[in-house]
């Protein structure tokens, strides 16, 4: 049986240190994507207060997992009866996180912490100490990750193999890892490693990023969906300016992509007597 869900790519930019209008700006794209048939909308990394990382600066914005930013996704949510993602500057104590949640009518689904810092990340925030955690929508299992955590193969990998059938990944793409910033298709290198990773994880892999210039960063764009045998299902979105598109996929696609031919199955072809990946002291 079918088990459709319609993803959106909010693919919009936050101003550095304004969360009430970067809130205002993500809760217009929210609507207008539920009312263009939306069920599960991505927004980028850190959109809430903006990509950027002074701790002193962040310090007197960031919040706590139920504060303004959850709670205003949660009555979204309810208002378009469907799921949101996207990143925010999380307080914890003493300590500051850049963090990602899926929020649904009920609250928050999934809570995530980036677990690999990226550039001057490291001087603003704690690296992510929640793991690589899954849940059950009501249309599949969805991961969760942001930016850089996707250069690292292990974390698509393992949250694949805990029954990730779509990875949401809110990012910030910027130069860095990469000099070049588009390929002649538009395709940031970034959007080309989610392109090869869900071909290889048997997984949709969506990404949504922030674009354009802000500062002295330039943001990469080219927000991609793409299906798991590696087709892109939206995007690259532009590089420069911010857009929102949506589709419809089918959570089926996953199950099937791990059988391309009777003979060639990459998920049974693992050699686990071999290798393993490991999460949470599971091996997987």
């Amino acid at each position: 049986m079918p088990r459709k869900a319609t993803v959106a790519l909010a693919q919009i930019t936050g101003e550095p240190y304004e969360p009430d209008a970067n809130r205002t700006l993500a809760a217009t794209t929210i609507r207008r994507a539920f009312a263009g048939g939306a069920d599960m909308i991505l927004l980028p990394e850190m959109i809430i207060p903006g990509y950027v990382a002074d701790a002193e600066r962040l310090r007197p914005i960031a919040e706590p997992i139920d504060g303004p930013t959850v709670e205003s996704w949660q009555c979204l949510a309810a208002e378009g009866v469907g799921h949101i993602s996207g990143g925010f500057c999380e307080s914890d104590g003493d300590d500051l996180y850049n963090t990602a949640v899926v929020v649904g009518p009920e609250g928050v689904v999934l809570h995530y912490r980036k677990l690999h810092l990226f550039s001057e990340e490291k001087h603003a925030f704690a690296p992510g100490n929640l793991g690589l955690p899954i849940a059950e929508l009501p249309f599949g299992k969805v991961g969760l990750c942001v930016c850089y955590d996707l250069r690292f193969v292990e974390t698509a990998r393992a949250l694949a193999l805990q029954g990730a059938e779509l990875i949401l990944v809110p990012t910030a793409w910027l130069t860095g890892f990469d000099q070049v910033k588009w390929r002649d298709n538009g395709l940031a290198p970034q959007a080309e490693g989610a392109v090869l990773q869900a071909n290889l994880n048997q997984t949709f892999i969506a990404c949504s990023s922030q674009a354009g210039t802000r500062g002295d960063l330039d943001f990469l764009g080219s927000s991609v969906l793409v299906g798991p045998t590696g087709e892109l299902m939206l995007g690259p979105l532009p590089g420069t300016v911010d857009d929102l598109a949506i589709a419809t996929i089918d959570l089926e696609d996953a199950q099937r992509a791990q059988h391309r031919s009777e003979l060639i199955t990459p998920r049974a072809d693992r050699r686990t007597d071999i290798y393993s990946v490991s999460v949470g002291g599971k091996v997987l």
